[in-house]
């Protein structure tokens, strides 16, 4: 159950550099969001290799001097999917950027490529026999990546060549899956870098879409992404590799990843971008998603309109009753596009842009907290991410008001992943093996009553008294923010 609100959230939200200070920055641009970017657009939908999925930026908790940057790819792995299993794309560049300046625009990338081989092409098997090594020659079927630091003008080799660790065909084929998760995994001075096939980080129920769990709230608590594999790329830095000078003087980096896919002519075309979670997914309209995926963060002004009306809050009153805060969402701003003042906004001018921000002199903490900054945890979402911050509930409760006013505490049910991180860098769970009989359980939060499900979201608190509007109420909301209209401004 999502925690009751206290007094001790308004003071904490003060004290971690005031979240309601985003007023008079209405013009800048967007955008606000509740959650991460599987499918989110029709055009990536359909070719899943480039699909980044989510992005993690934060502190490592065992090695504090550096920087953990995760990004995930090629989402809805079915563990058991072969014989062709799930590789990165060889015509791709999979880039992670860094904004050390504040202007919206790369000063560092990192980006990885990929080769594929092939032992033989006379079997239709991804693994010949037990692989016990990442060098076995049971292993038919390899990648190796190369991973490139790009500053300026200048490239520098982080890693010239090192191996993937395969998908985890299943016990009789990898019955040491972790061992070739060890060796997948280097370290040279202190630089870490993994890639490979990872269970997917991101929990929540995704029941949301249908019409925001089921329209009665009997569609909550079940993680949907419980069983699935994605494609991570996963690298550990020295803080000073991200910042434009000394890290006490600039620690506020900005971060995003893409995917560009080459093109006939040769060149490349970016076709899939992520910063902050759920921003593509939730917020932008379909007509506006293949252009999201494809522009640069300094185009991002030409989405404001959909932040400061958003559509979420339009759906929850339809549906349930609860009355949307008053637009325009000034409160939305400074949390995704300029950062927060004394927690995560850069000095001097920022330009406004979707980021994944991160305060890089932000203390480890002891005890982490899932709501992150709403608890009083500064080194949480939206201070950066980290793989167990719970960004659809800190998402639902800002988008709802929880920045303007109206505490809440509403949330899906998930409060956490299905299977624990590693306390050590890559910190990802290892994937679902392809043996697995039951990849996909319930996770027991789908309830036969909205009786039941009322004790697994905070949601249903507020809806005791509104109840269930109506499919006319729906089309009225979405035809309304089709026409753009301001709600009470």
């Amino acid at each position: 159950m999502t925690p009751r609100l206290t007094g001790r959230r308004g003071a904490a939200l003060l004290a971690s550099g005031g979240l309601l200070a985003a007023a008079g920055l209405a013009g800048l641009g967007p955008t606000t969001a509740t959650a991460s970017s599987h499918r989110e657009a029709p055009m990536i939908a359909a070719t899943p290799q480039y699909d980044t999925t989510d992005l993690y930026a934060f502190r490592s908790p065992e090695r504090q001097s550096t920087v953990t940057l995760i990004a995930n790819w090629l989402p809805f792995q079915e563990p058991a999917g072969g014989p062709n299993f799930y590789s990165f794309a060889t015509d791709a560049r999979y880039d992670i950027h860094v904004d050390n300046d504040a202007d919206a625009k790369p000063d560092v990338t990192f980006r990885w490529t990929f080769k594929d081989h092939y032992r033989s092409k006379e079997t239709f098997l991804y693994a010949t026999g037990q692989v016990t090594s990442l060098t076995d020659e049971n292993l038919n079927y390899y990648q190796t990546y190369r991973l490139v630091r790009i500053k300026g003008n200048k490239k520098k080799v982080i890693v010239p060549r090192a191996r993937v660790a395969p998908s985890n065909v299943g016990k009789a084929s990898m019955p040491d899956y972790q061992k070739l998760r060890d060796q997948a995994t280097r370290t040279k001075g202190r630089v870490s870098s993994f890639t490979g096939q990872a269970e997917d980080p991101f929990f929540l129920d995704l029941r949301v879409f249908d019409l925001l769990y089921g329209g009665d709230l009997s569609e909550t608590g079940d993680d949907t992404l419980r069983g699935f594999n994605v494609n991570s790329v996963a690298l550990q830095v020295p803080r000073r590799m991200l910042t434009s000078g000394k890290v006490d003087d600039n620690p506020v980096v900005g971060i995003w990843s893409t995917t560009s896919k080459k093109s006939m002519g040769g060149g490349y075309r970016q076709v899939s971008r992520l910063g902050m979670p759920l921003v593509n997914e939730v917020v932008i309209p379909l007509k506006l998603k293949d252009a999201f995926n494809a522009s640069r963060p300094t185009q991002d002004g030409a989405a404001l309109k959909y932040v400061t009306d958003p559509e979420l809050p339009r759906l929850i009153e339809a549906i349930y009753g609860i009355e949307a805060p008053e637009t325009p969402r000034n409160d939305l701003v400074e949390v995704f596009l300029t950062g927060v003042k004394g927690l995560n906004q850069a000095k001097g001018k920022v330009t406004p842009s979707e980021q994944l921000r991160i305060n890089l002199t932000t203390p480890v903490t002891e005890r982490p907290n899932r709501l992150g900054v709403l608890e009083g945890d500064a080194q949480g979402f939206p201070n950066g991410r980290r793989l167990a911050d719970d960004v659809i509930d800190i998402a639902l409760q800002v988008v709802e008001g929880e920045l303007v006013g109206s505490p809440n505490d509403l949330g899906d049910g998930v409060d956490r992943n299905d299977v624990a991180f590693g306390d050590t860098f890559p910190y990802l769970a290892l994937p679902v093996s392809g043996s697995n009989e039951d990849p996909h359980p319930s996770s027991g939060g789908a309830s036969s009553s909205s009786a039941e499900s009322a004790s697994t979201t905070g949601l249903t608190r507020r809806v005791a008294s509104g109840g269930l509007v109506g499919m006319g109420a729906i089309a009225m909301v979405i035809g309304g923010i089709g026409l753009g209209r301001q709600r009470r401004a």
